[in-house]
């Protein structure tokens, strides 16, 4: 599974993995939705409905990694590390746009592939 992140002036593109909260994303796309810079490290957006966190790995905040805050209910985009917590789920990876992901505001779209 894989799926765009699209700005007016930005794509993104990202594998998704094999996990719950990945499956459950992927279904409720296409997706317009706000982006919503947190930190100095991430962009963030919610999806409808909450992700289910069952047979979902834990994430590293790695640069690219593409994750699930919990409790927030919230998809989080890494374009800087973040220090792993118990509550953020790894859904996928990066493939092309890391340099755009911090360049990224008000709405996107997200698609599959």
């Amino acid at each position: 599974m894989q799926i765009r992140i699209a700005s007016k002036d930005y794509e993104i593109v990202y594998r998704l993995n094999d996990s719950t909260a990945a499956k459950e994303l992927y279904a409720q796309l296409p997706l317009t939705t706000a982006v919503k810079p947190f930190s100095n490290n991430e962009m963030t957006f919610y999806p409808p409905v909450k992700l289910s966190t069952e047979n979902t790995p834990l994430s590293q905040g790695q640069t690219g990694s593409l994750s699930y805050y919990a409790p927030w209910s919230d998809v989080v985009l890494f374009y800087a590390p973040c220090p792993p917590n118990g509550s953020l789920y790894e859904i996928g990876k990066i493939i092309t746009g890391v340099e755009n992901i911090n360049k990224l505001s008000g709405t996107i779209t997200i698609s599959p592939i």
